[in-house]
Protein backbone atom coordinates (compact mmCIF):
# COMPACT_ATOMS: atom_id res chain seq x y z
CA UNK A 1 0.00 0.00 0.00
CA UNK A 2 2.81 2.46 1.22
CA UNK A 3 5.02 1.83 -2.22
CA UNK A 4 1.04 2.63 -4.11
CA UNK A 5 0.71 5.87 -2.32
CA UNK A 6 4.37 6.83 -2.89
CA UNK A 7 4.31 5.83 -7.10
CA UNK A 8 1.32 7.69 -6.97
CA UNK A 9 3.22 10.68 -4.99
CA UNK A 10 6.27 10.18 -7.29
CA UNK A 11 4.12 10.79 -10.47
CA UNK A 12 2.73 13.64 -9.56
CA UNK A 13 5.47 15.41 -8.46
CA UNK A 14 8.51 14.37 -11.07
CA UNK A 15 8.71 15.18 -14.74
CA UNK A 16 10.93 12.85 -17.15
CA UNK A 17 13.23 14.30 -19.22
CA UNK A 18 14.59 13.74 -22.57
CA UNK A 19 18.28 14.66 -23.39
CA UNK A 20 20.25 14.66 -26.91
CA UNK A 21 23.71 15.04 -25.01
CA UNK A 22 25.38 16.09 -28.31
CA UNK A 23 29.12 17.02 -28.89
CA UNK A 24 28.03 20.05 -29.93
CA UNK A 25 24.94 21.35 -28.77
CA UNK A 26 22.67 19.43 -25.62
CA UNK A 27 18.91 19.21 -26.05
CA UNK A 28 16.38 18.50 -23.11
CA UNK A 29 13.36 17.57 -23.40
CA UNK A 30 10.64 18.07 -20.17
CA UNK A 31 7.73 15.79 -20.41
CA UNK A 32 4.42 18.40 -20.69
CA UNK A 33 6.49 21.28 -21.93
CA UNK A 34 8.10 20.20 -24.58
CA UNK A 35 11.94 21.50 -25.85
CA UNK A 36 13.48 23.44 -23.00
CA UNK A 37 16.60 23.35 -23.86
CA UNK A 38 18.91 23.85 -27.10
CA UNK A 39 22.50 24.96 -26.30
CA UNK A 40 26.04 24.16 -27.27
CA UNK A 41 27.61 21.78 -25.24
CA UNK A 42 30.24 24.04 -23.01
CA UNK A 43 30.98 24.63 -19.85
CA UNK A 44 33.37 27.29 -18.69
CA UNK A 45 35.49 26.58 -15.37
CA UNK A 46 37.45 28.79 -13.33
CA UNK A 47 40.64 26.40 -12.67
CA UNK A 48 42.35 28.52 -9.71
CA UNK A 49 38.56 27.94 -7.62
CA UNK A 50 37.35 24.87 -9.58
CA UNK A 51 33.63 26.64 -9.76
CA UNK A 52 31.76 27.07 -12.89
CA UNK A 53 32.03 30.25 -14.69
CA UNK A 54 29.14 29.65 -17.43
CA UNK A 55 27.48 26.91 -19.16
CA UNK A 56 25.87 26.61 -23.09
CA UNK A 57 25.52 29.31 -24.67
CA UNK A 58 27.24 31.89 -22.33
CA UNK A 59 30.02 29.74 -22.82
CA UNK A 60 29.80 29.24 -26.29
CA UNK A 61 30.23 32.87 -26.42
CA UNK A 62 33.95 33.01 -24.28
CA UNK A 63 35.87 30.59 -26.42
CA UNK A 64 39.33 31.31 -27.51
CA UNK A 65 38.20 34.72 -24.90
CA UNK A 66 38.79 33.13 -21.88
CA UNK A 67 41.73 34.70 -19.17
CA UNK A 68 44.35 32.19 -18.24
CA UNK A 69 42.41 31.14 -14.95
CA UNK A 70 39.09 30.57 -16.95
CA UNK A 71 39.31 27.24 -19.66
CA UNK A 72 36.19 26.19 -21.36
CA UNK A 73 35.61 22.85 -21.72
CA UNK A 74 33.01 20.36 -24.19
CA UNK A 75 32.39 17.82 -22.00
CA UNK A 76 31.75 14.76 -24.97
CA UNK A 77 34.69 14.02 -27.10
CA UNK A 78 32.98 12.06 -30.46
CA UNK A 79 29.83 11.98 -28.79
CA UNK A 80 30.97 10.32 -25.43
CA UNK A 81 31.75 11.95 -22.32
CA UNK A 82 35.38 12.45 -22.08
CA UNK A 83 35.26 15.35 -19.30
CA UNK A 84 33.52 13.26 -16.30
CA UNK A 85 33.18 16.24 -13.96
CA UNK A 86 32.27 18.34 -16.66
CA UNK A 87 29.55 16.24 -17.97
CA UNK A 88 28.12 16.01 -14.50
CA UNK A 89 28.29 19.59 -14.09
CA UNK A 90 26.55 20.11 -17.54
CA UNK A 91 23.48 17.95 -16.81
CA UNK A 92 22.78 19.09 -13.00
CA UNK A 93 22.62 22.79 -14.46
CA UNK A 94 20.16 21.65 -16.92
CA UNK A 95 18.38 19.60 -14.86
CA UNK A 96 17.96 23.12 -12.74
CA UNK A 97 17.01 25.11 -15.75
CA UNK A 98 14.63 22.02 -16.11
CA UNK A 99 12.70 22.64 -12.44
CA UNK A 100 12.70 26.33 -13.41
CA UNK A 101 10.71 25.41 -16.74
CA UNK A 102 8.57 23.56 -14.42
CA UNK A 103 8.37 25.95 -11.77
CA UNK A 104 8.89 23.61 -8.76
CA UNK A 105 11.50 21.00 -7.78
CA UNK A 106 12.15 17.86 -10.07
CA UNK A 107 11.98 14.50 -7.34
CA UNK A 108 14.28 12.52 -9.30
CA UNK A 109 13.04 11.91 -13.16
CA UNK A 110 13.49 9.33 -15.22
CA UNK A 111 15.87 10.11 -18.07
CA UNK A 112 15.87 8.89 -21.85
CA UNK A 113 19.40 9.66 -22.95
CA UNK A 114 20.52 9.21 -27.02
CA UNK A 115 23.80 7.78 -27.23
CA UNK A 116 26.27 7.15 -30.41
CA UNK A 117 25.54 3.56 -31.91
CA UNK A 118 27.82 1.07 -30.75
CA UNK A 119 28.92 2.38 -27.50
CA UNK A 120 30.97 0.60 -25.23
CA UNK A 121 29.96 -0.51 -21.34
CA UNK A 122 32.45 1.81 -20.12
CA UNK A 123 30.77 4.84 -22.19
CA UNK A 124 27.34 4.04 -21.04
CA UNK A 125 28.05 4.01 -17.33
CA UNK A 126 29.87 7.06 -17.71
CA UNK A 127 26.75 8.74 -19.40
CA UNK A 128 24.53 6.60 -16.73
CA UNK A 129 26.55 7.65 -13.82
CA UNK A 130 27.07 11.33 -14.61
CA UNK A 131 22.89 11.51 -15.08
CA UNK A 132 22.43 9.77 -11.67
CA UNK A 133 24.93 11.87 -9.78
CA UNK A 134 23.02 15.24 -11.46
CA UNK A 135 19.69 14.08 -9.83
CA UNK A 136 18.07 11.57 -12.33
CA UNK A 137 16.34 8.46 -10.34
CA UNK A 138 16.85 5.85 -13.25
CA UNK A 139 18.49 6.67 -16.93
CA UNK A 140 17.44 4.83 -20.00
CA UNK A 141 20.11 4.90 -23.01
CA UNK A 142 19.19 4.50 -26.71
CA UNK A 143 21.07 4.42 -29.46
CA UNK A 144 20.69 7.74 -31.52
CA UNK A 145 20.48 6.48 -34.56
CA UNK A 146 16.96 4.75 -33.09
CA UNK A 147 15.78 7.34 -31.55
CA UNK A 148 15.94 9.23 -35.43
CA UNK A 149 14.11 6.85 -36.48
CA UNK A 150 10.99 7.06 -33.45
CA UNK A 151 11.29 10.39 -33.59
CA UNK A 152 10.40 11.07 -37.27
CA UNK A 153 7.98 7.91 -37.39
CA UNK A 154 9.52 5.62 -39.24
CA UNK A 155 7.82 2.50 -38.87
CA UNK A 156 10.77 1.19 -36.44
CA UNK A 157 8.77 -2.43 -35.32
CA UNK A 158 7.55 -3.32 -38.58
CA UNK A 159 9.73 -6.19 -40.50
CA UNK A 160 11.26 -3.65 -43.10
CA UNK A 161 14.56 -1.61 -43.05
CA UNK A 162 14.89 1.38 -42.80
CA UNK A 163 18.41 3.47 -43.08
CA UNK A 164 19.08 6.38 -40.98
CA UNK A 165 22.03 8.34 -40.65
CA UNK A 166 22.75 10.91 -37.85
CA UNK A 167 25.45 13.20 -38.42
CA UNK A 168 25.84 15.72 -35.66
CA UNK A 169 28.79 17.30 -34.60
CA UNK A 170 31.05 14.98 -32.92
CA UNK A 171 30.24 12.15 -34.94
CA UNK A 172 27.84 10.66 -37.63
CA UNK A 173 26.02 7.48 -37.45
CA UNK A 174 24.34 4.99 -40.21
CA UNK A 175 22.31 2.42 -38.93
CA UNK A 176 20.34 0.00 -40.42
CA UNK A 177 16.83 -0.37 -38.49
CA UNK A 178 14.61 -3.42 -38.45
CA UNK A 179 11.73 -5.06 -36.09
CA UNK A 180 13.02 -2.46 -33.63
CA UNK A 181 16.54 -2.61 -33.47
CA UNK A 182 19.47 -2.13 -35.05
CA UNK A 183 20.27 -4.77 -37.61
CA UNK A 184 23.87 -3.04 -38.52
CA UNK A 185 25.38 0.20 -37.88
CA UNK A 186 28.89 2.63 -38.64
CA UNK A 187 29.94 5.06 -35.98
CA UNK A 188 32.74 7.53 -37.74
CA UNK A 189 33.75 10.79 -36.58
CA UNK A 190 32.98 12.67 -40.49
CA UNK A 191 30.55 15.13 -38.96
CA UNK A 192 30.31 18.57 -38.60
CA UNK A 193 33.37 18.89 -35.93
CA UNK A 194 35.36 17.43 -38.71
CA UNK A 195 34.65 19.86 -41.31
CA UNK A 196 35.15 22.69 -39.34
CA UNK A 197 38.80 21.58 -39.06
CA UNK A 198 38.76 20.75 -42.94
CA UNK A 199 37.98 24.59 -43.41
CA UNK A 200 40.20 25.57 -40.72
CA UNK A 201 43.47 24.16 -42.67
CA UNK A 202 42.06 25.00 -46.02
CA UNK A 203 42.57 28.96 -45.10
CA UNK A 204 45.50 28.32 -43.46
CA UNK A 205 47.06 26.57 -46.51
CA UNK A 206 45.50 28.10 -49.36
CA UNK A 207 45.64 31.57 -48.13
CA UNK A 208 47.69 31.59 -44.78
CA UNK A 209 45.23 32.77 -42.74
CA UNK A 210 44.37 31.08 -39.25
CA UNK A 211 40.95 31.34 -38.07
CA UNK A 212 39.26 29.50 -34.77
CA UNK A 213 36.58 27.00 -34.71
CA UNK A 214 33.91 29.59 -34.04
CA UNK A 215 34.70 31.55 -37.46
CA UNK A 216 35.06 28.09 -39.16
CA UNK A 217 31.83 27.09 -38.04
CA UNK A 218 30.00 30.30 -38.79
CA UNK A 219 31.75 29.99 -42.68
CA UNK A 220 30.31 26.26 -43.08
CA UNK A 221 26.76 27.31 -41.73
CA UNK A 222 26.31 30.49 -44.53
CA UNK A 223 28.69 29.29 -47.56
CA UNK A 224 29.04 25.32 -47.37
CA UNK A 225 27.70 23.26 -49.92
CA UNK A 226 29.10 19.89 -51.55
CA UNK A 227 28.03 20.56 -54.99
CA UNK A 228 28.47 23.80 -56.72
CA UNK A 229 25.57 26.10 -56.81
CA UNK A 230 24.43 28.71 -59.66
CA UNK A 231 24.51 31.48 -57.41
CA UNK A 232 28.11 32.35 -55.74
CA UNK A 233 27.92 32.40 -52.14
CA UNK A 234 30.56 34.28 -50.14
CA UNK A 235 31.33 35.74 -46.70
CA UNK A 236 34.24 37.90 -45.07
CA UNK A 237 36.37 36.28 -43.07
CA UNK A 238 38.85 37.86 -40.39
CA UNK A 239 41.97 35.90 -39.19
CA UNK A 240 45.45 36.27 -37.98
CA UNK A 241 47.92 36.70 -41.43
CA UNK A 242 50.55 33.71 -40.62
CA UNK A 243 53.66 35.64 -42.50
CA UNK A 244 53.22 38.99 -40.72
CA UNK A 245 51.34 38.05 -37.46
CA UNK A 246 48.59 40.94 -37.85
CA UNK A 247 45.14 40.73 -38.41
CA UNK A 248 43.56 40.40 -42.12
CA UNK A 249 40.62 39.80 -43.60
CA UNK A 250 39.12 38.05 -46.87
CA UNK A 251 36.46 37.06 -48.99
CA UNK A 252 35.60 33.29 -48.52
CA UNK A 253 33.20 31.43 -51.40
CA UNK A 254 30.85 28.33 -51.17
CA UNK A 255 33.65 27.12 -54.01
CA UNK A 256 36.55 27.39 -51.61
CA UNK A 257 34.43 25.28 -48.85
CA UNK A 258 33.56 22.89 -51.31
CA UNK A 259 37.12 22.07 -52.04
CA UNK A 260 38.02 21.78 -48.28
CA UNK A 261 35.52 19.45 -47.37
CA UNK A 262 35.42 17.23 -50.43
CA UNK A 263 37.87 14.30 -49.25
CA UNK A 264 35.31 14.39 -45.81
CA UNK A 265 32.65 13.88 -47.80
CA UNK A 266 33.82 11.47 -49.91
CA UNK A 267 35.11 8.98 -46.86
CA UNK A 268 31.44 9.27 -45.08
CA UNK A 269 30.00 7.85 -48.90
CA UNK A 270 32.10 5.42 -48.31
CA UNK A 271 30.96 4.76 -44.89
CA UNK A 272 27.62 4.34 -45.84
CA UNK A 273 28.22 2.02 -48.70
CA UNK A 274 30.52 -0.07 -46.09
CA UNK A 275 27.13 -0.70 -44.24
CA UNK A 276 25.12 -1.11 -47.45
CA UNK A 277 27.29 -3.74 -48.76
CA UNK A 278 27.18 -6.22 -45.53
CA UNK A 279 23.33 -5.34 -45.24
CA UNK A 280 20.67 -8.77 -46.27
CA UNK A 281 19.27 -8.05 -50.15
CA UNK A 282 15.53 -8.55 -48.34
CA UNK A 283 16.51 -4.97 -46.49
CA UNK A 284 18.45 -3.29 -49.20
CA UNK A 285 15.15 -3.82 -51.60
CA UNK A 286 13.60 -2.39 -48.64
CA UNK A 287 15.81 0.48 -48.76
CA UNK A 288 16.06 1.07 -52.51
CA UNK A 289 12.14 1.43 -51.70
CA UNK A 290 11.99 3.38 -48.92
CA UNK A 291 14.54 5.50 -49.19
CA UNK A 292 17.40 6.92 -46.69
CA UNK A 293 16.63 9.18 -43.88
CA UNK A 294 19.29 12.13 -43.06
CA UNK A 295 18.94 14.08 -40.00
CA UNK A 296 21.44 15.85 -37.37
CA UNK A 297 22.85 19.16 -38.20
CA UNK A 298 24.38 17.21 -41.33
CA UNK A 299 21.28 17.52 -42.94
CA UNK A 300 21.11 21.06 -43.61
CA UNK A 301 24.54 21.13 -45.35
CA UNK A 302 23.67 22.38 -48.77
CA UNK A 303 23.43 19.90 -51.55
CA UNK A 304 24.35 16.50 -49.37
CA UNK A 305 21.03 15.46 -49.79
CA UNK A 306 21.19 15.24 -53.34
CA UNK A 307 24.89 14.00 -53.45
CA UNK A 308 23.93 11.03 -51.23
CA UNK A 309 20.87 10.05 -53.02
CA UNK A 310 22.76 10.50 -56.43
CA UNK A 311 25.96 8.41 -54.98
CA UNK A 312 24.05 5.82 -53.12
CA UNK A 313 21.08 5.67 -56.14
CA UNK A 314 18.45 6.14 -53.32
CA UNK A 315 15.57 8.72 -52.29
CA UNK A 316 17.38 10.67 -49.22
CA UNK A 317 14.77 12.29 -46.71
CA UNK A 318 15.02 14.92 -44.81
CA UNK A 319 12.55 15.52 -42.00
CA UNK A 320 11.05 19.12 -41.40
CA UNK A 321 13.30 20.01 -38.25
CA UNK A 322 16.26 17.26 -38.67
CA UNK A 323 17.95 18.94 -35.11
CA UNK A 324 15.06 17.89 -33.25
CA UNK A 325 14.93 14.16 -34.57
CA UNK A 326 16.56 12.52 -31.28
CA UNK A 327 14.89 14.66 -28.75
CA UNK A 328 11.18 14.24 -30.41
CA UNK A 329 12.75 10.21 -30.31
CA UNK A 330 12.72 10.90 -26.62
CA UNK A 331 9.85 12.42 -25.91
CA UNK A 332 7.97 9.37 -28.04
CA UNK A 333 9.75 6.60 -25.55
CA UNK A 334 9.07 8.84 -22.83
CA UNK A 335 5.33 9.07 -23.00
CA UNK A 336 5.23 4.91 -23.46
CA UNK A 337 8.36 3.26 -22.83
CA UNK A 338 7.07 -0.09 -22.72
CA UNK A 339 7.14 -0.68 -26.68
CA UNK A 340 10.65 0.31 -26.96
CA UNK A 341 11.74 -1.70 -23.69
CA UNK A 342 13.94 -4.23 -25.97
CA UNK A 343 15.49 -1.32 -28.33
CA UNK A 344 17.29 0.36 -24.23
CA UNK A 345 20.96 -0.12 -24.35
CA UNK A 346 20.81 -2.42 -20.94
CA UNK A 347 22.19 -1.44 -18.31
CA UNK A 348 22.11 -3.48 -14.39
CA UNK A 349 19.47 -1.42 -14.09
CA UNK A 350 16.64 0.07 -16.30
CA UNK A 351 13.83 0.66 -14.00
CA UNK A 352 10.56 1.59 -15.76
CA UNK A 353 8.25 3.11 -13.00
CA UNK A 354 6.87 5.50 -12.78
Amino acid sequence: MFQQIRAKINSTLSSDLGIDLGTANTLVYLKGKGVIVNEPTVIAINTKTKQIVAVGKEASRMVGRTPKHITTVRPLLNGVISDFDAAQEFLAYFMRRAEEEAGRKLMQPRVVVGAPSGITNVERRAIRKAALNAGARSVIVMEEPLLAGIGVRLPIHDPVGSLVIDMGGGTTDIAVISLGGIFHSRHTTVAGDRLNNDIINYIRDEFRVLIGEKTAERIKKEVASVVPLEVLLETTVQGRDLITGLPRELIINNEDIQAAIKNSIRLLVREINGVLEITPPELISDLSRRGVILTGGGALLRGLSTMLSNELQMEVHVPDEPLSSVIFGTSIVLENPEPFKSSFVHDDEVPLDN
